[in-house]
């Protein structure tokens, strides 16, 4: 058998759909984001990233450098395997202790990234449950679907944000069997929120628990930063709160938290927890230090909203077909996975401006877009660039503009 055949086979299907991908070569500037260079063509080109989920511009917080590095020359720049050997430093108590804070709980659990705390914790938590069913909403995270399809039980997806379809699933499901509703706040492509509260009544209702994914939330929602559930005032009143170190926060890794009993359970019989080694001390010192400048700098929450509905409102005056979102994510739309690509690199290569196409399956067929996310250190100068840039592009491709 000829394997690489096979392989070859996949990634032209990938191109004749118009959505292979090539990472740009950057090189972020400390002290100067959102800017960075491009090396392409063996020259380097600058540009400005509109496109990082790195929110705040927290990777590059001077202090969070500095406690990176004191932690490598104290610690070391390994964390010597998994925590069950090796690998727990106090660092990672105090990580934990701050994020079990940050969302009123009582612990919390760090792990290598949100993919693998969605999926390792949502498995292993219906895995705990004899007769377990997962109540999963459409749109959800791919490492929420994989936690589910991993998880072996039951599941019925619901609607995106279908309250009504919702409780006729958990009408129907036996009264006694264990029930798991695992959804997001903020729904990174679309920028809307999910009804939270609703599914909350309806959890108490149904007696089911509750699984909220807080990835694109944490450190920009809530005077603490603690999410759209603290925001809400709902926290206490979920199940499990996840969350991520790599986008708000500014440097990586996933965690939960929960009750000490859950997360307990979680911390001695996830798989995806035990034999992963963690993350490095100068992560976590890194993140400690966000976290904490974060909670107590709710400036940075209102300067990044208002730059977020500033460019919503620029880019619509200039007729560009800007999606309905709720949050700080500006969706473009564009609904076709060539043009889309093309889109992109044409503002790569003629405006140094770095968008990413997202296309299937991240959203779906037809939907195709440029997903736009503005940081409290994008200003008017960079906006009127973008819309200028957008523009070009546009008439250079006969893109529709909005009505």
């Amino acid at each position: 058998m000829d394997y690489d055949a096979h392989f070859r086979a996949a990634v032209n299907a990938v191109h004749n759909e118009g959505r292979y991908r090539v990472f740009a070569d950057l090189a972020r500037k400390v002290g100067d984001f959102p800017h960075a260079i491009n090396r392409r063509d063996g020259k380097e080109h600058p540009v400005v990233i509109w496109c990082s989920n790195d929110y705040l511009g927290m990777g590059q917080n001077p202090s969070a450098i500095a406690a990176a590095t004191e932690a490598a020359q104290t610690y070391g720049v390994g964390s010597g395997g998994t925590r069950n050997i090796s690998g727990t430093t106090h660092l990672h108590v105090l990580l934990e202790k701050e994020l079990a804070g940050l969302h009123g709980k009582e612990s919390a659990l760090l792990f290598t990234s949100g993919f693998v705390s969605n999926d390792t914790t949502i498995s292993t938590v219906a895995k705990m449950l004899p007769g377990c069913i997962i109540f999963s909403d459409a749109m959800n995270h791919a490492s929420m679907i994989d936690g589910v399809r991993h998880s072996g039980a039951e599941k019925k997806i619901f609607r995106h944000n279908d309250t009504a379809q919702l409780e006729e699933l958990l009408q129907s499901a036996p009264k006694d069997a264990p029930k798991l509703i695992v959804f997001e706040s903020v729904y990174s492509m679309d920028g809307d929120i999910a009804p939270i509260a609703d599914i909350c009544d309806l959890a108490d209702k149904y007696n089911a628990m509750t699984y909220l994914d807080e990835v694109h939330a944490v450190g920009l929602y809530g005077h603490g930063g603690g999410g759209i559930s603290e925001r809400d005032n709902i926290a206490d009143r979920i199940t499990i709160i996840e969350g991520t170190l790599a986008k708000a926060f500014g440097t990586m890794g996933g965690y939960i938290t929960g009750s000490a009993s859950l997360v307990d359970a979680i911390r001695s019989t996830a798989s995806g927890f035990i034999f992963t080694t963690t993350v490095a001390p100068p992560v976590v010192a890194a993140a400690l230090e966000n976290v904490r400048y974060v909670r107590t700098h709710n400036e940075l929450r209102v300067r990044h909203q208002e730059r977020a509905q500033a460019l919503k409102l620029k880019l619509t005056a200039a007729g560009l077909p800007v999606m309905p979102s709720s949050t700080h994510i500006v969706p473009v739309f564009v609904g076709d996975p060539v043009l889309c690509k093309r889109a992109t690199d044409i503002l790569l290569e003629q405006h140094g401006v770095y968008i990413q196409p997202i296309n299937y399956p991240t959203v779906p067929k037809g939907t195709e877009r440029l997903r736009i996310t503005p940081t409290p250190l994008h200003d008017d100068q960079l906006m009127n660039q973008l819309a200028d840039a957008l523009c070009a592009v546009w008439r250079d491709l006969e893109l529709e503009l909005a009505a």
